[in-house]
């Protein structure tokens, strides 16, 4: 196994971990319109769900999504263990804190849902994840759970973009435009949110994912 050194100049796992961020990024961004769709109602984001199952639900789709989880997480850690050496600045802290986090998120987060699909014989839609997210005292884990994995994503997003982007855009410098992304991050979690809680009035849980309130 090579060294955090090492690891951190082979341009071909630097590569890797890229595109397989690329693939996850446009994976979690439809993921996360599909629950902005929540706001229309239950029925609507299953519906949408089911359209993009088409498409990521392919088995090949699927295993290259579930590589890609397994890549970001094991080469996020070996490089974010060597970042933390180089004193990084209040973005480069986030890019490793937030990765982190997303890290030990899908780690979970996969988990359950192959646990849901494969030995509780779930329908893993709208139901299955807001179970725990609207009963007491559940939610007291599922909210900052599902609420810092979306702060996150786009936590991470925002980290990358002011180290890589040299331009201004609209007269505002990278490191605005980040903070931008952050304010976008959370406007995006209020809103899906609202629409997994039934306008924070909660959500009546149907009789076969009674269980995933323990």
């Amino acid at each position: 196994m090579p060294s955090c050194q090492t690891f951190g100049k082979n341009p071909l796992m630097k590569r890797i971990h890229h595109l397989s961020g690329i693939l996850l990024t446009g994976f979690i961004g439809l993921h996360l319109l599909n629950h902005g769709f929540a706001i229309f109602g239950a029925e609507r984001h299953i519906a949408f769900m089911d359209h993009l199952r088409i498409l990521y639900r392919h088995p090949l789709i699927e295993t290259l999504l579930l590589a890609a989880v397994c890549m970001q997480i094991f080469s996020g850690i070996r490089l974010a263990v060597r970042k933390r050496r180089i004193s990084p600045s209040f973005f480069g802290h986030l890019q490793i804190w937030s990765g982190l986090y997303l890290a030990l998120f899908l780690c979970m987060h996969v988990s359950a849902v192959l646990v849901g699909r494969m030995l509780l014989h779930l329908d893993t839609h709208f139901y299955f994840g807001v179970a725990g997210l609207n009963t007491f005292p559940l939610n007291l884990f599922f909210i900052p759970y599902y609420g810092l994995a979306i702060l996150a994503f786009f936590g991470h997003i925002a980290a990358i973009h002011s180290q890589k982007m040299t331009r201004h855009i609209l007269g505002l410098p990278p490191d605005r435009q980040a903070w931008g992304i952050c304010g976008l991050g959370l406007v995006v979690l209020v809103i899906i949110f609202y629409g997994l809680t039934n306008g924070f009035s909660g959500v009546e849980i149907p009789a076969a994912y009674q269980m995933m309130k323990g």
